[in-house]
C-alpha cells in the first residue's frame, strides 16, 4: 500500500514516555512537537505511534508496516526502557534497535535515536551496558543521538510522577527542547 499522504512526516515509535503516560495525550511531548512542527511549517504531519510498555521487540515487529503506511520523512525511535526493566539481554536490546534504525534508514528516513537509561538497582555492569547501547548503534549507522530525554526531569521529584519513571505534564516542555536541539536538523532536508 503507498502512503496515503504525500506530506512530510514524523513518525514516532515509542513507550510510555512518548505515549503520555499518566497525563492527557495532548500535554505529552510528541503532541507539542505537533503543535510546533504545525505552526511553523502547517504541511508537516506528526503521527505518534507510541505504545506504553512497548519493547524493542515489539517496535520492531510494527516499524515496518507503520514505514510503509505513513512513508516517514523522519522516523523517531524511543525505545528500550521496559526492555530494560524487565532484564531482557543487552545484545537483544542492541540488535533490535540496530534493526529499526535500519529499516528507518533503508524507508530513506531520516532517523533520530533517542536514549534511554535505568536505575543503578539492575547493577553497574548491566546499566552501564543498556546506557551504552544507544550511543553504540549512533555511532555504527550515523544517526543523531538524543542522549537521555530525561536527563533534565528525572532527578526533579516535582517534575515526575509518584512511580518515579513517568514524567509529569509539566517535564513535557522541558523533554520537547531536549529532543529539539537534535530534531531541527532533521526537517530541512540535505540537498
Amino acid at each position: 500500500m503507498a502512503a496515503a499522504y504525500a506530506q512530510p512526516t514524523i513518525l514516532v515509535l515509542g513507550d510510555s514516555i512518548s505515549a503520555a503516560y499518566g497525563i492527557q495525550r495532548e500535554q505529552g511531548w510528541v503532541h507539542r512537537l505537533a503543535e510546533r512542527v504545525a505552526g511553523m511549517n502547517p504541511s508537516w504531519r506528526v503521527i505518534n505511534a507510541s505504545i506504553s510498555g512497548e519493547t524493542t521487540g515489539g517496535g520492531l515487529a510494527r516499524l515496518p508496516d507503520s514505514l510503509e503506511t505513513h512513508d516517514p520523512d523522519v522516523l523517531i525511535i524511543e525505545l528500550g526502557g521496559n526492555d530494560a526493566l524487565r532484564g531482557y539481554p543487552i545484545m537483544r536490546i542492541r540488535e533490535n534497535i540496530l534493526d529499526m534504525v535500519e529499516l528507518g534508514l533503508e524507508a530513506r528516513s531520516r532517523v533520530l535515536l533517542i536514549g534511554m537509561q535505568i536505575p543503578p538497582n539492575y547493577g553497574p555492569r548491566y546499566t552501564q551496558e543498556f546506557s551504552s547501547v544507544f550511543r553504540t548503534v549512533s555511532d555504527q549507522t550515523q544517526v543523531p543521538l538524543v542522549p537521555f530525554i530525561l536527563e533534565p526531569v528525572a532527578l526533579t521529584p516535582e517534575l515526575m510522577q509518584s512511580d518515579g519513571i513517568h514524567p509529569t505534564a509539566e517535564a513535557q516542555p522541558i523533554m520537547l527542547e531536549t529532543v529539539w536541539s537534535h530534531l531541527q536538523p532533521l526537517l530541512t532536508p540535505s540537498s
